[in-house]
């Protein structure tokens, strides 16, 4: 596994709440979930940069 860079996050308490309580329902840590979800958001993000450039 690739080495992970640690950082500090500023973020609002409901916020974090929410990522908390989704990331128990998924049975992830709260840093996992995070993780999983800026993944997510970057794959998303390619799919549309390819959809423009074949436009």
């Amino acid at each position: 596994m690739a080495e992970k860079k640690a950082f500090v996050l500023r973020i609002n308490p409901d916020v974090l709440k929410e990522i908390e309580t989704w990331g128990a329902d998924e049975f992830r840590s709260t840093n996992g979930q995070i993780e999983y979800l800026l993944q997510e958001a970057l794959k998303a993000r390619k799919k549309t940069s390819r959809k423009k450039k074949d436009s």
